[in-house]
């Protein structure tokens, strides 16, 4: 896919739905995230609200208007002494998986990082998740643990992998 007509913009309260969208796409494959049952757009507002421009932004990829990923930085742990270190999520919607998109996104993170004070990126990653595991090690991401077996989803135990970079 050509990726002519894009833009990586700050995401605003009115994206909130396309991202809960995009998000709710993944439940019912349980290999992105371990809800077991989607979320509404009120159940992330107060996760919408933590994020900010200028130390943990929420972005959103468009192409051509539509949103075709989002991509999200969180604080990692909670702690004064984390905060070199952020906890990083991309999601693509289903029409633009395996197009690039993800790709774009965590481009852009790595590239504005030192202005975000980062020097670390975690992700937490099921290891059943080949195609997330792949595009992080692309962009140099290592293992560096393994929580085995510490989600069970329709009875089945599944790994968590913990990826990062160090920059």
């Amino acid at each position: 896919m050509a990726w002519n007509n894009y833009s990586v913009e700050n995401a605003t309260i009115e994206d909130l739905g396309a991202i809960v969208e995009i998000y709710n796409s993944t439940v019912a494959g349980r290999m992105v995230t371990a809800d077991l049952e989607p979320v509404s757009v009120e159940d992330r507002l107060n996760w919408f609200h933590e994020h900010n421009s200028h130390h943990r932004p929420l972005w959103v990829l468009k192409h051509e208007g539509e949103i075709a990923a989002w991509f999200s930085f969180q604080s990692f742990y909670g702690r004064p002494a984390y905060n070199g270190t952020a906890e990083v999520s991309v999601y693509v919607n289903e029409k633009f998986r395996g197009r690039g998109a993800g790709s774009i996104l965590l481009a852009k993170a790595l590239e504005e990082c030192p202005r975000l004070g980062l020097q670390n990126l975690v992700g937490f990653v099921f290891g059943h998740n080949e195609p997330s595991l792949a595009l992080l090690r692309k962009f140099g991401f290592k293992e560096w643990g393994l929580l085995p077996g510490v989600a069970v989803m329709d009875g089945t135990p599944r790994d968590l992998v913990i990826i990062g970079v160090k920059l």
